[in-house]
C-alpha cells in the first residue's frame, strides 16, 4: 500500500555502526565508528513516498506537475529541499498538521522555499481526494502568506483564495523588453509594466499580439536580474484574446528560483486578474491559459469580487488529476 510518507535507512553501515545508530556502542567502538563514518562517507537515507499531480489540467490533459508529500512533518528543512530538487518540478508541496487551520503547506522549488503555490496546492487537495479524505466543501490552510480558505466544488474542480492585491512599482518597458527579446512597439500603450501581488509579487507585462507572446525567447539570466532587483519571483507576461470564455493567454517566467518556464501559475494569474480589473477589464471571472509553448495546455479561472471598484477577494481555481505515485531516495 502506498503509504505517501518516508522511511529511514542507515546504508552501508557495519554491525558496530548499526548499534552506534541505536544508541548501544562502547567507547571504543564509538571511535572505530567515528573512523568508519570518515573514511567511509556513512549515509542515512529517507525513502519517501511522493505523490505527482497535475493542476489547472484542460479536459484531463496538460496542466502543472507538483510534488505531493502528504507527511511532511516527518521530513526537516534540508530534505524537504533535497526532495523538490530531486523531484525537478517547479513547486513541490510538504503537508502536515496545523494548530490553526486543516492543513499546514509548505512549498519548495527545486532550489528554495516559496510562501505560496497556487498550482501545488491544488495538485495537494487533487491527491486529498484521490485518497478519500475530503469529506467537506470549505478547508483552510496555514502557509507563509497566511491563512487561506479552499473550496471543493462538484465536479472535482478546487478553488483556492488569495490574499487582496497589493499593487507595486511601475517599470519601465525598457526594462522588460531586453528580457524578453521582443519589440516596445508590440507592448499595449494603455496598459502598464506593473509589479502586483496576491501572496507574491510578479512582474506583469502586457504584450499585444499573442503570437509575439507564443514566440518571444527569454534571456533568463536577465529576468533573474530584474526580479532580484525588484524583489518579485519572477515574470508574468500575457495578450489579450477574443475567444469566447478566454481572456488572454500567458506565459510565466521565474528563472531566480530555478522555474525557467511554467505551464501554470496560480498566484500570478490570480494577480493579473487584479490588474486587468484595476485597469478597465473587469469581470467577475477571467479565464487563461497558459503552458502551450511547452506543450501542456492549462487552464485557470480566477473570479474577483468587488465593491465600489476595489477587489476585495479573489479565488484561483481548476481541475487536476493524479498522475503517479513514486518513492524517490534523499540524504
Amino acid at each position: 500500500m502506498f503509504s505517501a510518507g518516508s522511511r529511514t535507512y542507515f546504508c552501508g553501515m557495519t554491525e558496530a555502526g548499526r548499534n552506534m545508530a541505536g544508541g548501544t556502542l562502547s567507547r571504543p567502538d564509538q571511535a572505530a565508528y567515528s573512523a568508519q563514518c570518515f573514511n567511509e562517507r556513512e549515509r542515512i537515507m529517507h525513502f519517501i513516498d511522493v505523490c505527482v499531480a497535475s493542476a489547472f489540467s484542460k479536459n484531463n490533459r496538460g496542466g502543472n506537475q507538483a510534488g505531493v508529500v502528504l507527511q511532511g512533518a516527518s521530513l526537516n528543512r534540508k530534505e524537504k529541499m533535497r526532495t523538490a530538487h530531486q523531484l525537478g518540478y517547479s513547486e513541490t508541496a510538504f503537508l502536515s498538521q496545523s494548530e490553526l487551520a486543516d492543513y499546514k503547506l509548505e512549498y519548495f522549488t527545486p532550489t528554495g522555499e516559496v510562501p505560496l503555490c497556487g498550482h501545488a496546492t491544488i495538485a495537494a487537495f487533487v491527491v486529498l481526494n484521490y485518497f478519500g479524505q475530503l469529506k467537506k466543501c470549505e478547508y483552510t490552510i496555514e502557509t507563509k502568506s497566511g491563512i487561506l480558505s479552499i473550496a471543493v466544488k462538484d465536479g472535482g474542480g478546487i478553488f483556492m483564495q488569495q490574499n487582496t492585491p497589493e499593487f507595486y512599482e511601475t517599470l519601465e518597458l525598457a526594462d522588460v523588453v531586453d528580457c524578453l527579446g521582443f519589440n516596445a512597439d508590440t507592448a499595449p500603450g494603455n496598459l502598464p509594466v506593473q509589479i502586483v501581488s496576491t501572496g507574491l509579487r510578479d512582474i506583469i507585462v502586457p504584450v499585444e499580439n499573442p503570437l509575439v507572446l507564443e514566440t518571444m525567447v527569454p534571456d533568463f539570466a536577465a529576468v533573474s536580474k530584474l526580479s532580484q532587483k525588484w524583489n518579485c519571483v519572477g515574470i508574468h507576461a500575457f495578450s489579450l484574446v477574443e475567444d469566447g470564455k478566454l481572456t488572454a493567454v500567458c506565459r510565466n517566467f521565474a528563472p531566480l528560483y530555478g522555474i525557467d518556464e511554467e505551464s501554470a501559475t496560480g498566484t500570478s494569474c490570480c494577480a493579473l486578474a487584479c490588474y486587468l480589473y484595476q485597469y478597465g477589464v473587469k469581470r467577475n471571472q477571467y479565464v487563461f491559459e497558459q503552458g502551450r509553448s511547452l506543450n501542456r495546455i492549462s487552464e485557470l479561472y480566477v473570479s474577483v469580487n468587488a465593491g465600489d471598484d476595489t477587489v476585495d477577494g479573489v479565488w484561483i481555481g481548476g481541475c487536476g488529476y493524479l498522475e503517479s505515485l513514486k518513492t524517490i531516495e534523499v540524504e
